[in-house]
């Protein structure tokens, strides 16, 4: 199969799979990494340990874009199409919503909202994903 066959049926499958709703999902590393084993392992069919090629190299051959990067995009995407929202609607206050009262005692889970701004961090840009 030749490398725009097999890109056009991962961008069509496989990614639009992985897309799918993920525009609310935290990405753990443990998650980017099984994200990019599985582009990897679908772009490497054909192609075995024993050929030696790097992963840099298939993925430069097919042309092949970064699954998390286009899941933080998207992400990013998303968040400013609900700043953008009337304030009456659901996903706007959702993301405005500030729970009372205090959290469980352990280590913090990891929120949307958090991983937009560390994201915006490591980029140097620095939005308020509240929206106000």
């Amino acid at each position: 199969m030749n490398k725009e066959t097999k890109l056009r049926i991962q961008n069509i499958t496989a990614k639009a799979a992985l897309k799918f709703e993920s525009a609310a999902w935290v990405l753990k590393k443990r998650e980017e990494q099984r994200l990019e084993a599985s582009q990897m392992k679908f772009l490497r069919h054909g192609i075995t340990k024993l050929d030696k090629e790097k992963n840099q190299c298939i993925k430069q051959k097919t042309g092949a874009q970064n699954t998390v990067k286009e899941i933080t995009q998207y992400q990013k995407n998303w968040l400013h199409h609900v700043q953008r929202m009337d304030t009456n609607r659901l996903p706007k206050q959702a993301l405005q919503y500030k729970p009372k009262g205090r959290r469980d005692i352990g280590r913090p889970r990891k929120r949307w909202r958090d991983q937009l701004h560390l994201e915006d961090q490591r980029t140097g840009n620095t939005p308020n994903p509240s929206g106000t």
